[in-house]
């Protein structure tokens, strides 16, 4: 939380709306979000603080803040997300991560789906790995997220999808990390 803040601090010049910002309650962190004018800063500022006290009023806010172009503000909103605990996350996250238009921005959306573990989580990182397994692709990142995610899940419906990437040498080690903590094919827990 500190490295948001402090990075928050630096782009707001350490203004007096930012040091209002951060002894703001919830309704006046709710009220910087809609409030027209307010710089990008201040509104990334009141959707974090909003996520990370689990105040849905950030949801909308943080979902936008998670399709940013900059990593370190769609990687603020991914952590406010998965502490917010709103039932629509996984859902939005999803949709992100699988927007063929969108993959330069989809490794943090890729990330909270494996922290989240939610039934879309496996399903959407099958659908965006799969896309990605093509030559010369430039969004190694992404997929090797995929890989690393669905290790993490380790769904069996992700077999297919693993064994094919252990062909790409940068995901190949993942890969196969990743096949060896599904459960046996035929095995208990495999559906």
């Amino acid at each position: 939380m500190n490295d948001v803040l402090e990075r928050l601090g630096s782009e707001s010049g350490r203004s007096a709306e930012y040091e209002a910002l951060l002894a703001a309650g919830p309704d006046g962190l709710a009220g910087a979000l809609t409030s027209p004018g307010r710089p990008l800063w201040a509104r990334e500022l009141a959707a974090y603080r909003l996520g990370m006290a689990g105040d849905r009023r950030a949801f909308e806010a943080l979902v936008l803040l998670l399709n940013h172009r900059d990593p370190p503000r769609c990687e603020a909103a991914a952590q406010a997300l998965a502490v917010l605990g709103d039932p629509r996350t996984a859902r939005a996250a999803a949709a992100l991560a699988t927007n063929e238009l969108r993959t330069a921005y989809a490794l943090h959306p890729v990330r909270l789906l494996t922290a989240l573990r939610a039934p879309e989580s496996a399903p959407a990182l099958i659908r965006t790995l799969s896309r990605l397994l093509v030559p010369h692709d430039p969004y190694w990142r992404v997929a090797l997220a995929c890989v690393e995610g669905l290790g993490a899940l380790a769904d069996p419906r992700a077999r297919e999808v693993l064994t094919r990437a252990q062909s790409h040498p940068r995901l190949a080690v993942a890969a196969t990390e990743a096949l060896r903590a599904l459960p046996a094919p035929g095995g208990a827990g495999s559906g």
